[in-house]
């Protein structure tokens, strides 16, 4: 028992030394690991995605994903440089490439390594289309969403021990590789309700940020449940997202200040 206690009050001592607020959404998350570190395993395993894949160049659609990536990650960059934030940026090294694939799909790893699917791109229709599911899925990585979930995991299995340092690097590139499982059919880190949110929240703006009308964020999911509602399964990038009811009504909460700031990129009202 008294072992178990302090694992306990170690494992809550390190959170509350690792809380970390999100600038955009003010949301506070326990993040324990590294940046650096999770972002030289998400380049090991973006290049493992690439050499498995058939990466699309020279197509309007490559170019698209390219040139909205581009625009959302200056977007975000900027955004963090105006409130003295950039330092969260460090070790970012931002790639954006599209896979031949049927899957209705998208992801970020950490550190800004983008993938999007060819099967995603009829849904998106066009480049604001492609910056709903860029926001989204650039969000998840500036949020740490993939940090928290793996500290989450971490703490769960090792407790006490990671307020000791003792966690070695093979350890946490077990827990990496189970987040992350990068293999034929893609089943990337399954993230809570809450993160999915904060992601619908933060990529509302991030879009509007670089110019793109974020009220073209409603029809897109409308879109993406259309395609959940003919298939068997949902598509894996919907599949552990909020209800359909519960993210319309989320975004359209945001949709002012989305307003506010596409207004001030030079957004047509």
């Amino acid at each position: 028992m008294k072992i178990k206690t302090i694992i306990a009050t170690g494992a809550v001592s390190l959170a509350l030394v690792a809380c970390v607020t999100n600038p955009i959404t003010g949301r506070k998350s326990v993040q324990i690991v590294g940046n650096d570190q999770l972002s030289a395993m998400g380049v090991q395993e973006y290049q493992t995605a690439l050499s498995k894949a058939k990466v699309i160049t020279n197509t309007t659609d490559a170019t698209r994903v390219k040139n909205v990536g581009i625009r959302i990650k200056n977007a975000a960059t900027n955004y963090y440089k105006s409130i003295g934030r950039e330092a969260d940026l460090q070790g970012y090294n931002w790639e954006f490439n599209l896979l031949e694939d049927k899957q209705l799909n998208a992801w970020c790893m950490p550190g800004g390594k983008v993938a999007f699917y060819t099967g995603i791109m009829p849904v998106c229709k066009d480049e604001t289309g492609i910056a709903v599911v860029m926001g989204h899925e650039v969000s998840h990585a500036l949020a740490g969403h993939g940090n928290e979930r793996i500290s989450q995991a971490m703490i769960a299995q090792y407790g006490g021990a990671i307020a000791g340092g003792v966690i070695s690097n093979d350890k946490l590139q077990q827990v990496f590789k189970v987040a992350y499982p990068i293999g034929a059919q893609v089943a990337l880190l399954k993230y809570g309700r809450s993160q999915e949110l904060e992601a619908d929240q933060m990529g509302l703006y991030i879009m509007a940020m670089a110019g793109y009308d974020p009220r073209q964020s409603l029809p897109f999911w409308e879109r993406m449940e259309a395609q959940a509602a003919n298939s068997q399964r949902p598509p894996e990038f919907l599949s552990t997202h909020p209800s359909p009811d519960t993210r319309r009504s989320d975004l359209n909460k945001h949709m002012s200040k989305a307003l506010e700031y596409y207004k001030q990129a030079g957004g047509k009202m």
